[in-house]
């Protein structure tokens, strides 16, 4: 089974301008969008974020899918002390141990281990900040010529990397059908069977 990563997180004040350009309803819809299009069709990938993890767990409630088989979370023992309430209910969680005293370090160490693996065959990126460029860019070295697809709609730096990796009209900033979008965009038939 294939397994698609996603990139997303709700931008913050302070960290470059991606929180002045981003709608963090319209990165929450992306986000539900997504995981509902994908749950149970392919495995899904991500660093959990505390804005993301709780989406996920919500959707794989609401269409009660199991979330130990369905998903991968990788996080990074830095943040320990920053983990939502739902990691502990997770037992496919993957823990990557931290380089003390250096965030940047361990980030990198964590999304090195996630997005080396073999079995990821397109990536997706909503919202975000630098993470998102960062996780482009090593999604890029890993896996050359797979598919990436950035969600321009809800702002935040998965906008500026839309318009790196292809044309950015002022339609495809304003294109909200995310479910659309993810079943063209992925090949995912919205009557495909849930089996994971």
């Amino acid at each position: 089974m294939s397994a698609i990563f996603l990139s997303a997180s709700v931008p913050v004040p302070g960290r470059g301008n991606y929180y002045e350009n981003s709608d963090p309803f319209l990165i929450q819809t992306a986000v539900r969008e997504f995981v509902t299009a994908v749950l149970g069709r392919r495995l899904i990938i991500w660093g959990g974020h505390p804005a993301i993890t709780p989406m996920v767990w919500a959707v794989c409630e609401d269409l009660g899918v199991s979330f130990a088989k369905s998903v991968v979370l990788y996080q990074s023992k830095f943040f320990s002390e920053l983990f939502p309430e739902e990691n502990r209910r997770f037992g496919n969680v993957i823990y990557v141990d931290a380089i003390p005293g250096d965030r940047n370090a361990s980030l990198l160490q964590m999304r090195q281990k996630m997005l080396s693996r073999d079995d990821l065959s397109a990536a997706v990126f909503i919202g975000g900040m630098e993470g998102v460029l960062e996780e482009y860019r090593l999604f890029s070295e890993f896996h050359p010529g797979l598919k990436t697809l950035a969600i321009p709609a809800p702002g935040g730096a998965a906008r500026e990397l839309a318009g790196r990796i292809g044309k950015l009209s002022s339609a495809d900033t304003q294109d909200v059908n995310f479910a659309r979008i993810f079943h063209v965009q992925l090949d995912l038939a919205p009557n495909e069977p849930r089996t994971l």
